[in-house]
């Protein structure tokens, strides 16, 4: 077991905050994808921790449909969505171990409460984006600062539905590490052409975006 009983009450007591349920769903296959094992076994244990949590198993060769509906290319992937089903923005790829355990923990919480924490000011500035923005953050589970960068590009995503971000786990997917000069993390890769590094304010999130519209 990933969550160990100590683990479990934490847990539970994070997942004491939700008032609506959340869906997880999960991208996975049984063979030739590292960490997919643990990663299935990690969504299993942590839907027991709470009665307001589902999960969702997809097989990434065989349900296609759903493959399609969710945009995903690579395993393991987990979606997070509030039980309605809306707002699929909020996405992992690779397992959410070490530090970024807590990001998925803490968006839960946030899908479940309907809570992206930005203030007024601030989410009116993010609610005028009206094109499509994909925020890729990569990150390692032993980085300290990554989460910090996963939940803004998260948070973003909650405030906005025209806003997707990814977690990418930079050494589950080396091929991606390589492609966007990944160096050091947290490094944040905006429509594919646009970089941030390091856990930086949600304002220059917002600067970096405002850049790339047309």
């Amino acid at each position: 077991m990933f969550l160990k009983d100590g683990d479990q009450k934490f847990v539970i007591d994070w997942l004491s905050a939700m008032t609506q349920k959340v869906k997880i769903i999960h991208f996975t296959q049984s063979i030739e994808c590292n960490y997919c094992r643990e990663a299935r076994q990690l969504m299993e244990e942590l839907v027991l921790m709470s009665d307001k949590l589902s999960l969702e198993i997809y097989n990434f060769q065989i349900d296609k449909e759903e493959v399609v509906k969710y945009k995903i290319d690579k395993i393991p992937a987990t979606i997070l969505v509030a039980e309605n089903g809306s707002n699929p923005g909020v996405r992992f790829f690779g397992i959410p171990s070490g530090y970024e355990f807590m990001s998925i923990i803490e968006d839960i919480v946030d899908i479940s409460n309907n809570n992206h924490g930005f203030s007024e000011d601030v989410l009116a500035e993010f609610q005028k984006i009206s094109h499509p923005v994909h925020i890729k953050v990569f990150v390692t589970p032993t980085c300290p600062y990554c989460p910090a960068a996963v939940r803004t590009a998260h948070r973003l995503a909650l405030a906005n539905e025209n806003i997707t971000g990814d977690m990418i786990e930079a050494t589950e997917f080396p091929y991606l590490a390589q492609k966007y000069r990944v160096h050091g993390v947290p490094k944040s890769i905006i429509n594919g052409t646009a970089s941030l590094e390091g856990a930086v304010p949600e304002q220059m999130f917002l600067d970096k975006i405002n850049e790339l519209m047309p």
